[in-house]
């Protein structure tokens, strides 16, 4: 007999502890983030709790290695991971992957006594992070930022705005990058800020078509004084960090995306299994089975592609050019299979009894976030056709 509704995704674990952590995790999202997810994104509400446990957990850590904390497991992993959370809440999924990105730069470019002193809290301690690259004026030209550190002693002295800031007035601590030299991308430098750093506010939250429980806002500088100590690698080197950075916060975007395709295509079976018309089960009809057959090829699709990109990653081989074909495929599925499953549920889906029209407004912000897809695009040719290519 054909089961319907959500059924767990058969994932290639490298080892048995991955197995099992995949296994702890699909729990612990089913148990602890997927009741509540409805009612708190409705209401605005921050699950910090999950973030707490999901740190104790070891599960804010996973793709860095053991000797500050972090959970030594590959890319290909961690991502699983990923979709499986996103797929309950993407609030805590997308969550989980920027605080990761605002740990990047401190856990590749940071030196030892810096590590030692910072990423223990970060990895494990029930720290929240936030990176900041994006201002009121400079968004896809990330390059053309306008926030200032100024050399003062022994000390940097940051004045600016960062605008879309996920986490943006509730993060521990914050991953910026400044200007510290000339224009373009080689007068960038990166800093990290801790949270309550006096001069350091942000402004109110976003009001947002979709993911109303993760606080996105503008965070101001106002002659925020921090250490040189807190300047991650060296002056100049800024832009670099970010882009690093960014190829790898693509593939967690992908895997968000897939959770949340993932999530409306479980739904959408289970309605159409269950609602009867003309005498028979929705799901009976062609033209549904044929929509079904198209959203589960696309996922099935986005997740190969992430994950062959994440074993590109974890291989040490160049992934950039796949990072971005997965952020901008990934997410342009999910767009689609959320938009499709909410014609499947008919008028139900467009209420919010049901998850869908929430998955779909979810969805769209994916598409835009960490690069757009425009600028995937923009990626993607140039590996094809421009210098890289050579």
């Amino acid at each position: 007999m054909t089961q319907y509704g959500p059924q767990p995704v058969e994932r290639r674990m490298p080892t048995e502890e991955a197995r099992d952590l995949l296994t702890l995790v699909r729990d612990l999202a089913q148990r602890e983030i997927r009741p509540a997810a409805a009612d708190e994104e409705e209401s605005g509400r921050f699950p910090r709790e999950t973030f707490t446990l999901l740190s104790e957990s070891g599960l804010l850590s996973l793709p860095y290695g053991e000797e500050f904390g972090g959970g030594d497991q590959p890319y290909e992993v961690y991502l699983q991971i990923l979709e499986e959370l996103a797929a309950a809440r993407l609030t805590v999924g997308l969550g989980v992957s920027v605080h990761t990105l605002a740990c990047h730069a401190l856990a590749h470019y940071g030196s030892k006594e810096q590590s030692a002193e910072h990423l223990p809290a970060m990895f494990t301690g029930g720290l929240l992070g936030a990176y900041c690259l994006s201002e009121p004026s400079s968004g896809s030209d990330a390059a053309a930022l306008r926030t200032r550190a100024v050399r003062d002693g022994d000390d940097w002295v940051l004045d600016g705005t960062k605008a879309w800031i996920t986490h943006g007035g509730i993060a521990d601590f914050y991953t910026v990058m400044a200007r510290t030299g000339g224009e373009g991308p080689r007068g960038i430098t990166a800093f990290l800020v801790p949270g309550d750093a006096e001069g350091l506010s942000a402004a109110a939250p976003e009001r947002k078509m979709g993911m109303g429980g993760s606080p996105t806002a503008q965070v101001h500088f106002d002659g925020v004084r921090i250490p040189d100590s807190r300047r991650i690698g060296e002056e100049g080197q800024g832009f670099t960090i970010a882009l690093d950075a960014l190829n790898s916060g693509r593939l967690g975007i992908a895997a968000c995306a897939i959770g949340v395709a993932q999530a409306a295509l479980d739904e959408a079976l289970a309605y159409t299994a269950g609602r009867e018309q003309f005498g028979r089960p929705v799901s009976d009809f062609q033209g549904v089975r044929f929509m079904l057959a198209d959203m589960a090829t696309q996922i099935e699709a986005g997740r190969a592609l992430y994950l062959a990109a994440a074993r590109l990653r974890d291989a040490g081989e160049p992934f950039a050019r796949q990072a971005a074909m997965a952020k901008l495929f990934c997410t342009d599925a999910a767009m689609k299979v959320t938009t499709d499953a909410v014609q499947l549920l008919g008028g139900y889906g467009y209420t919010r009894d049901y998850p869908v029209e929430r998955l779909m407004r979810e969805a769209k912000v994916l598409q835009i976030v960490e690069g757009t897809n425009q600028i995937q695009r923009v990626v993607i040719a140039r590996h094809l056709a421009g210098p890289e290519s050579r």
